[in-house]
């Protein structure tokens, strides 16, 4: 009898011992037989909406966003540089002509009678804008050269890389009527800046016919021409 009792305390402690292990969270004995759920009884939350708003946007499970899911991060949607509007301004690259990038030339002519034109061309890789009038100085002469009003262009004269400004020059008078005239031997040519009578950097020095040009008190110029025509049409 004595056995039979032990054995069945055993038992009954075993048992005890297991149901205390089972029930952990004080709530019964659990079912150790009782298998996990099937993945597909598993409610997976819906994907959360896409910053922009659009729907069915989610990060793909793999690590790598995109629709593809091949890893790479563009989407259809990606935008691009905006391409300038047709027409738009290059003002904002564009430089004063002046000694510096220009070649300045000066060439005595028959006809008109008593006439110069000055040529410059843009020797630089910027386009350049001629404002105004030349300022000319013969030899170490203390005035300026007026320029002739009606020849003031509709818009400032612009130089493409290459390209060509003029002005003409009238020397004297044609009937004798001017006062001081001279020769000179060397000219120099000043540029104006964006505003009347500002400075617009380097000057030039063209050389002069041989023997140099007579000029007197007639002396006047035109503004910075886009066409040498219209630099001696006056």
């Amino acid at each position: 009898m004595r056995i039979r009792r032990t054995r069945h305390l055993l038992a009954l402690t075993a048992l005890t011992a297991l149901a205390l292990t089972a029930c952990e969270n004080g709530t019964g004995t659990r079912d150790e037989g009782a298998s996990a759920l099937p993945a597909s009884s598993v409610t997976t939350p819906p994907a959360k909406p896409a910053a922009d708003g659009s729907a069915g946007a989610s990060e793909n499970t793999t690590g790598s966003k995109g629709s593809s899911g091949t890893g790479t991060s563009g989407t259809s949607g990606a935008k691009t540089p905006d391409a300038k509007a047709p027409g738009a301004s290059d003002a904002a690259t564009r430089v004063l002509c002046n000694g510096s990038n220009t070649k300045v030339t000066a060439q005595s002519l028959s006809r008109p009678l008593n006439h110069m034109l000055l040529t410059v061309t843009n020797t630089g890789s910027r386009t350049c804008d001629l404002t105004y009038y030349p300022v000319l100085r013969f030899d170490e002469m203390q005035w300026v050269p007026q320029a002739a009003e009606e020849t003031h262009p509709q818009a400032v004269t612009t130089l493409a890389p290459g390209e060509s400004g003029y002005a003409g020059v009238l020397l004297s008078a044609a009937d004798g009527s001017g006062d001081g005239g001279q020769t000179a031997e060397k000219l120099t040519v000043a540029f104006q800046g964006m505003t009347p009578n500002s400075s617009g950097g380097a000057s030039a020095t063209p050389a002069l016919p041989a023997g140099g040009v007579y000029y007197d008190s007639s002396l006047t110029v035109t503004y910075w021409q886009q066409d040498a025509d219209d630099a001696l049409s006056w």
